[in-house]
């Protein structure tokens, strides 16, 4: 019997699509910049069939940011990412060069049904409170207003994290149980042990009736999505310059990635080469250019830097590489669920520490090591990253972002390699629980340290 025939057992089981968590789209922020863009968009988009009468000449539209959206929104590209949704555009579709470009005029029209445009102006994104009563830190609120002042609508989204939205009433898609139902660790090795079935193929067989995809296509857009990882990392190891900016950060990955090639006979430079890997997809990210979230933006650097040494240094071919990413967005899907991968509700604990558990889970699937071994080597990872915070200075993704994205990777293989010395049945911490001190410390960490850039290096580190 598979255990979603025991609803009393699973009474709210894991329904997400993998391809929700892995998406492709522009850097820097999940949550400032992709999660704000299919917000606008949503809005847009309910405003065009509901053919609103009250849309006349002198209509605008307010975007209100709050949370940390509203503290670092203008560093993250939030602006940006606000105006491409009302222009129709989506994360994965973006063009960043052009989106760069956004806001170059202070005015565009925002063409709401097929006979009505309203204009938007830059001064129509409006930075509100940091401190707010809603029910998530980064909320957006947008208003159709006429021109007596008047609100014809309104609507209210929260960016939760990863480029994932919701809003009030929201309620998840009607989507069939999925044949194997878990809410926790658990749940899921007890699946694995006693139907005797594989981890990947768990989630396989749960995204075909998720998503209604075939297999053969989900194997095909995974490999868009390991290209697309792949993509960032050459694009970052073969770039150089400054990244944009006030800091006016130099990018490193180039210059690392030559100096592990000069020294091949190095013990150092297997992980030199590591190094470089992930900070390169990261610097694509700061530079707002198109990456994958794993699971956000913000730590788009540590299993893109992990699977580019698995096919270049271990040679995985790409249905390998595939079958060790469904295995280990099963990690990202835990922490999701009952915890959070939002820098704003745990930090970036919950961003590059739960990317670490996700790299950590990929490499011990990848070497073909079973479920207890894996789920000990998220947990390592995940451990040594509690209470990390997230301090962003100047608001931008780049200082400590970027460097913390290497060292999350080489965290991942560390862990992945202590499970393998160690005896699960040994291990006195599960990954359970520490997804529960994840949740728990993030309630407890202060908004400061919380994407905002009211504290710790953001203030300390007065001269860029």
């Amino acid at each position: 019997m598979l255990l979603n025939e025991s609803p009393i057992e699973i009474f709210n089981p894991i329904k997400t699509s993998v391809f929700e968590l892995f998406k492709v789209g522009p850097g820097p922020s999940s949550s400032h910049t992709i999660g704000p863009m299919r917000a606008s968009f949503d809005f847009l988009q309910y405003i065009k069939t509901h053919h609103f009468t009250e849309i006349e000449e002198g209509c605008k539209i307010h975007c209100r940011l709050f949370g940390s959206l509203s503290a670092t929104g203008k560093g993250h590209g939030t602006d940006r990412a606000v105006l491409a949704g009302l222009l129709g555009w989506l994360p994965e579709q973006t063009d960043p060069e052009i989106f760069a470009q956004l806001w170059s005029e202070s005015t565009y029209e925002i063409k709401v049904t097929d006979e009505t445009s309203v204009q938007f102006h830059i001064d129509d994104i409006i930075y509100d409170a940091l401190q707010h009563s809603f029910d998530f830190s980064n909320t957006i609120l947008f208003e159709l207003i006429n021109a007596e002042e008047q609100i014809c609508y309104s609507k209210k989204y929260y960016s939760i994290g990863g480029g994932f939205i919701q809003w009030d009433d929201y309620e998840e898609p009607e989507i069939a149980l999925p044949p194997y139902c878990y809410q926790n660790m658990k749940q899921l090795k007890k699946i694995v042990k006693e139907k005797n079935v594989s981890l990947h193929r768990i989630m396989l067989e749960n995204e075909k009736i998720i998503s209604g995809m075939s297999e053969k296509q989900i194997y095909a857009k995974l490999e868009d999505i390991i290209n697309a990882m792949c993509n960032a990392v050459e694009r970052g190891i073969n770039t150089e310059g400054v990244l944009p900016g006030f800091i006016k950060l130099p990018r490193k990955a180039s210059n690392v990635y030559k100096r592990a090639k000069s020294m091949p006979n190095s013990p150092d430079s297997f992980l030199i080469f590591f190094n470089a890997y992930s900070l390169a997809a990261s610097e694509e990210n700061a530079a707002g250019n198109l990456v994958v979230t794993a699971p956000t933006s913000g730590a788009s650097g540590v299993i893109p830097g992990v699977i580019y040494m698995l096919k270049h240094h271990f040679f995985y071919h790409n249905k390998h590489i595939a079958d060790s990413l469904l295995a280990c967005a099963a990690i990202g899907f835990l922490v999701k669920h009952n915890a959070s991968i939002s820098g704003a509700e745990a930090g970036c604990m919950g961003e590059v520490g739960t990317a670490a558990g996700m790299a950590a889970a990929l490499l011990t699937y990848g070497a073909g090591y079973g479920i207890d071994v894996l789920e000990m080597a998220a947990e390592i990872a995940i451990e040594h990253h509690l209470g990390m915070t997230c301090d962003p200075v100047g608001g931008f993704v780049q200082i400590p972002c970027i460097e913390r994205n290497a060292v999350g990777a080489v965290k991942a293989y560390n862990a992945y390699l202590l499970a393998l010395s160690g005896d699960p049945s040994k291990q006195k911490v599960t990954l359970d629980q520490v997804i529960k001190t994840v949740r728990e410390t993030g309630r407890d960490m202060s908004t400061k340290y919380k994407e905002t850039s009211q504290g710790g290096l953001a203030l300390n580190l007065t001269e860029c």
